[in-house]
Parts: C-alpha cells; structure tokens; sequence
C-alpha cells in the first residue's frame, strides 16, 4: 500500500486515560506521543466532540519531506480506541495508510521495536477496536513489553508499571520509539524498518 505524501499522518498511541494508568506497560503509546508532542512543541487538547485529545503539527525537515500529523492519545480506555480514532480519520481525510498506532506488544522482548503494515491484533484490545471500524491496513510500531513472569494473568502485567530495571532504560527506548515513528512518516516504512527493527 502507497502512502499519500499530501494527506496528513495520524498517529495514535494507545493507552488508557487517568493518573492511575499513566506509567503502566498498557500505556507505552501514550509515553511516545507525549514524547513526539514535547518534540513539536505541541500540548494535547480535547478534541471537539470526539472522546481523545489532539496535537497538530509537522514532523520532518523543510520542503518536501516535511509532514502534517496529528496526534492522538484516545480517551476511551484502550478496548474502544477505534472510535475516537475513526471520527478523527475522517474529520481530517486520513487515508488507512497514513495512519499509525504505537502500542505495547507481548510476543517482543522488552524494548525491542517492531513496525509493520497491517496483520493480526495478536489480542492487543486497542488494535482489535482500530480494526473493527476502520480495516487491519495501518501501520503499527510495536513496543515490546516481554511475556508476564510465571503465572501472572496477562491482565495484570500489562496494568503494572514498569519493574525498577526496566524503568532504568524506558526513557531510551521511548526516545527510540518516538525516533521511529518519525523515520516511518518521513522516509516510510521500508527505511524504517531497516534502521529500527531490532
């Protein structure tokens, strides 16, 4: 699938909203929007009628590499993402191929990126919502969390901040992630794969 050079990005961390959720495993998208909204210069706000907040800007050198994206962190809770998503996919005229969930991803060692272009949810709540409104084609950059340890319910793990260790590199890989995010809206998919898929 092409990318519209001229239509904007939407790029969505997912995540759940509230004080109490902010530093989970669950809400890694949500650190990496933060992290690209700090680098625009940009502060989220609600978002009209729809049930998220926005940051509207552009990623990328002067000229013809530069992109229009927007930002969204939904506010649904992580199991209705797709639609906060879906009402602003069409608000701004967002083709599928220009949109990108950032999200926490089990079957990856911790730290590790993964970006790709469509497939499954893999039990992920946040794409099974994206995809039942809006179709599997959008690009995904997958944040490895790792598996639970033990007998752990999987519930549970991805609703628990981040271990003492892990906390000690999360603001790398977070970087690492939000440098990804841009690669893939700038230079595109292939390229950024090959430089961030570990």
């Amino acid at each position: 699938m092409t990318t519209d050079p001229s239509a904007p990005w939407l790029i969505a961390g997912l995540g759940n909203p509230g004080p109490e959720y902010a530093r989970n495993r669950h809400n890694v998208g949500f650190m990496v929007v933060d992290l690209l909204a700090e680098r625009i210069g940009g502060k989220f706000k609600r978002a009209g009628k729809a049930q998220a907040q926005v940051v509207e800007g552009r990623i990328g050198p002067p000229g013809p590499l530069n992109r229009r994206v927007i930002l969204v962190k939904p506010m649904s809770y992580m199991n209705l993402s797709g639609g906060p998503l879906s009402a602003l996919r069409d608000f701004y005229k967002v083709p599928v191929g220009n949109i990108v969930a950032v999200h926490d991803e089990l079957d990856i060692d911790y730290g590790v990126l993964r970006l790709k272009l469509g497939g499954g949810d893999n039990g992920h709540n946040g794409l099974k919502s994206m995809t039942k409104v809006m179709g599997s084609d959008y690009h995904r950059v997958r944040f490895g969390i790792g598996r639970p340890p033990g007998r752990m319910p999987v519930a549970d793990f991805v609703l628990k901040d981040f271990g003492a260790a892990e906390r000690k590199e999360l603001d790398y890989f977070v970087d690492r992630a939000a440098d990804a995010v841009e690669c893939l809206v700038i230079e595109g998919l292939e390229r950024a794969q090959s430089t961030y898929n570990s």
